[in-house]
């Protein structure tokens, strides 16, 4: 801890959200107090969510639960709908955290769950600002895996840079709001340590701005 905050302090890199807590059938919310008084102490913002439980009034009143003790240190809870959990697409996601009301609570809009889900642009424009914390930004190849094992292992060790794959990136955060903060998660367990990791982390910089910024 000591030595990150120093990071913080010689750098100027602030933190901007924790991964992950995910709502099961047995989620308690105390298990999760540590997890908060660490994020509370790096000036994190935003804590991401996913959404493993089938009883959609469970997770949403745990999901309730979890935004008022976030709230109380100083974070949101940002539901990141992804198609392999309870939280498949971009209605879902909004559909629980207006029924959760509480003014924590967010929607993720991550690109590639948005390229695979049975989601639209529409849908992300139609997003209350209110309900919008930040949004993640990769690539990915178009069509992509048609198994739930595929799926998992793309996003989370094959994520391509911002413009090296097929989903319609500038079109997705033209209808997100031009303020919001953008998160850049590309993992890739092959390129990355290859290339080293602070390579791979300004090659990421460069290619968000070019997406972002339009250029080709």
């Amino acid at each position: 801890m000591r030595e990150t905050l120093a990071r913080i302090e010689g750098t100027g890199v602030r933190v901007l959200d924790l991964e992950i807590i995910r709502i099961a059938p047995d989620f308690e919310v105390a298990k999760f107090l540590p997890f908060m008084e660490v994020g509370q102490r790096l000036g994190a913002q935003n804590i991401l969510v996913a959404g493993d439980d089938g009883d959609e009034a469970r997770l949403t009143a745990n999901f309730a639960a979890l935004c008022e003790a976030a709230a109380r240190h100083g974070l949101t809870c940002d539901l990141e709908f992804m198609p392999w959990t309870q939280v498949p697409n971009v209605s879902a996601a909004r559909r629980i955290v207006e029924a959760a009301a509480h003014p924590a609570g967010g929607v993720l809009v991550d690109a590639l769950h948005f390229a695979r889900s049975a989601s639209t642009l529409d849908e992300v424009r139609q997003l209350p600002r209110e309900r919008l914390h930040y949004a993640q930004i990769c690539d990915g190849l178009v069509p992509g895996p048609t198994t739930t094992e595929g799926l998992i292992f793309d996003a989370r060790c094959a994520r391509l840079l911002p413009g090296e794959g097929g989903i319609d990136l500038r079109a997705l955060f033209a209808a997100l709001p031009p303020d919001l903060p953008v998160s850049i998660e590309v993992p890739h367990d092959v390129r990355a340590p290859a290339m080293g990791y602070e390579a791979w982390a300004k090659a990421a910089f460069e290619a968000t701005k070019r997406v972002l910024e339009g250029q080709s």
